[in-house]
């Protein structure tokens, strides 16, 4: 049936087939399939990070070789040596513990192993080939064809490996052994649970490759990286970063308006780095209302000839406190954020394809959302992509380690991983602040001057890495005096209780700042003047009629036995705080449910509890 149909396709048709081959996509034909099918077969196919795309690359997602290891014996029995014959698959890019993945193992399990085949032609074995894993949690030894190709650990960010001495053409072969520790607190790990059943504020666990893996096809020196500094007035800088560089190179900025160049400028690198700077005149800026977007062409030449070639896109916009006020393109916004753990019960941190992304943020905006605080993990980039095109703020976040004594070895974890995860996010407009620690976690005795430095330290530390936007050191409560917003979290069960506790609320620096169950400062540190933002607040609790809960179901302040009891205390705090101006924004908890925890304004399938338009007459109260 397959042959039949790829039969009747044009010629042009034809080339696309060949195009999907590139990719690691099977012929129609040749598998005795048709193109629908094939694609079907492979989840997630788009190219993993939109902001640094090669027309040449191969996705590795879909089925691979899988089995758990728990005698610790595969690289004393030499796995990784040569094609196993193991009896179960797992599907990429799915972590074993979801339905997805195929294998929906839930209960604890330290270490699996991958392995699959992939086939290489003989023009990519004239490049370099790089092996790009999209995040492993939490440690990946990879071996290509039975040698070791490297070693990551970190569960939150990306790696790549160049793989290219490695290769063969023809067949090849992939093998990673993947380390999870389930109960290592050290090692951050947001809302992962580290007991066998999910409890309260956490949620199962995430092990193995749980975000895209895919080869690129590169120049023998090539485009590593770029770190982009845009404006809204025009002025762009690109810090482009150059991998194997050898002999003379110049690279090539060009910035595109729907195609047609517009501003385009070549620098003489020097070492691993180039600096290109160039100008637009009168640029579309990056809004909310209008989330203009440029293309970018990056070119690395060596002696005048073109070796290596990237495709990004970017945004001018300008983010800034000033006055007491949250400033987007020098005009004042209220933060309207809801909470949002990047979570589906199908596929947990995984999003389960780029639709379910695209989804999540058009429910948020259904609301009368402008943002989400994507809460206690590094969300896939291609939200953050699409976030982009559709005009919608992000805070970016760590996940953070807890409980845990605050030692050097969980530090050390903790740092590495966030400088990573900033590299990573820094160029999309639409993220515009940085939340390194959440609620103390891994800082839990705030009473210790090391501790209280430690959060300054980051602060500063993210600082140092990205000037142009606001950071919260400690979100929530226990804040030192190094940060740019004073957030806040309260789950008030109504509005006269929050009207009561924060009507007399000052910018004054010094002000006294009411407590929730956690003082507000830590010890010995003075509020120091910045804006106020409830960055947690609502939490309400209600269950749709045939919805099926967990029995250890909660929410904050209870459960609403109504719909219409739930709205009437989700508009009484609505009420409150537009009666509120000390706070230049909010973020309410949460937009879905997730698992035993039930205070979202959709259930876990997403499905609204309440009208979107009426929670968003809610949001256009607060201006």
């Amino acid at each position: 049936m397959g042959c039949s149909i790829a039969r009747r396709l044009s010629a042009r048709r034809l080339n696309a087939l060949h195009s999907f081959a590139l990719r690691g996509i099977s012929l129609a034909c040749l598998a005795g399939l048709c193109l629908v099918t094939a694609l079907a077969q492979i989840p997630r196919p788009e190219f993993p990070q939109p902001q640094w795309e090669r027309s040449e690359w191969m996705t590795l997602n879909g089925a691979w070789q899988f089995r758990f290891d728990t005698e610790d014996e595969g690289i004393r029995a030499g796995w990784f040596r040569e094609a196993q014959n193991w009896p179960q698959s797992i599907t990429v890019p799915f972590a074993w513990e979801t339905k997805l993945s195929g294998v929906g193992v839930t209960e604890f399990r330290e270490r699996a192993w991958y392995q699959r085949r992939f086939e290489i032609s003989s023009a990519w074995l004239q490049k370099r080939v790089l092996l790009r894993f999209g995040a492993v949690d939490y440690r990946a030894h990879v071996w290509v064809n039975g040698t070791l190709a490297g070693f990551h650990e970190g569960g939150q960010v990306p790696f790549s490996l160049d793989v290219t001495k490695l290769l063969r053409q023809g067949a090849n072969l992939v093998t990673v052994r993947v380390e999870d520790p389930p109960q290592d607190r050290a090692i951050p790990r947001g809302k992962q649970y580290w007991e066998p059943q999910s409890r309260g504020i956490f949620y199962t666990r995430t092990s193995g490759i749980w975000q895209p893996v895919w080869l690129e096809s590169v120049g023998q020196s090539y485009l590593d990286s770029a770190r982009f500094d845009f404006n809204h007035e025009g002025r762009a800088s690109f810090d482009i970063r150059i991998g194997e560089p050898a002999g003379e190179l110049e690279a090539e900025a060009v910035v595109l308006w729907e195609g047609k160049p517009v501003a385009r400028s070549r620098a003489t690198a020097v070492g691993e780095k180039a600096i290109v700077s160039l100008a637009v005149e009168n640029p579309r800026v990056w809004s909310l209302t209008s989330p203009n977007l440029y293309d970018v062409e990056f070119t690395l030449f060596r002696d005048g000839q073109p070796i290596d070639k990237v495709k990004s896109y970017a945004g001018f916009r300008t983010v800034e406190i000033r006055n007491g006020e949250f400033l987007l393109n020098n005009r004042r916004v209220y933060l309207k954020f809801v909470l949002d753990q990047g979570y589906w019960p199908e596929s947990t941190v995984t999003p389960p394809s780029d639709q379910a992304m695209i989804r999540d943020i058009e429910l948020s905006q259904q609301m009368g959302f402008n943002g989400a605080r994507k809460h206690q993990k590094v969300e896939d980039p291609r939200y953050l992509y699409w976030a982009d095109k559709m005009g919608f703020l992000v805070s970016g976040e760590m996940a953070n380690t807890f409980p845990i004594r605050y030692d050097e070895r969980s530090i050390r974890l903790f740092t590495r991983e966030w400088m990573e995860a900033v590299e990573r996010d820094i160029n999309h407009p639409s993220l515009v602040m940085w939340v390194p620690l959440n609620e103390s976690w891994g800082v839990p005795d705030v009473s210790d001057a090391r501790q209280r430095d430690y959060i300054r330290s980051l602060y500063y530390l993210t600082k140092s890495l990205d000037g142009t936007r606001p950071v919260i050191g400690n979100d929530g409560w226990e804040q030192v005096d190094t940060t740019d917003l004073m957030s806040l979290h309260d789950y008030a069960r109504d509005g006269e209780l929050l009207t009561r506790k924060y009507r007399s609320l000052s910018n004054v620096p010094g002000t006294v700042i009411p407590s929730n169950g956690r003082p507000a400062l830590a010890p010995q540190v003075v509020y120091n003047g910045t804006p106020y933002f409830l960055s947690e607040f609502g939490g309400i609790a209600t269950i749709l009629e045939g919805q099926q809960t967990a029995d250890n179901a909660w929410g904050y302040a209870g459960v609403e036995k109504t719909q219409e009891s739930a709205m009437a205390r989700l508009r009484s705090l609505y009420e409150a705080l537009s009666d509120l101006p000390q706070f230049i924004g909010i973020c309410y908890t949460q937009i879905t449910d997730v698992e035993q925890e039930i205070n979202g304004l959709y259930t876990a399938d997403r499905k609204p509890k309440f009208p979107p338009e009426e929670v968003k007459k809610l949001n256009d109260m607060l201006r």
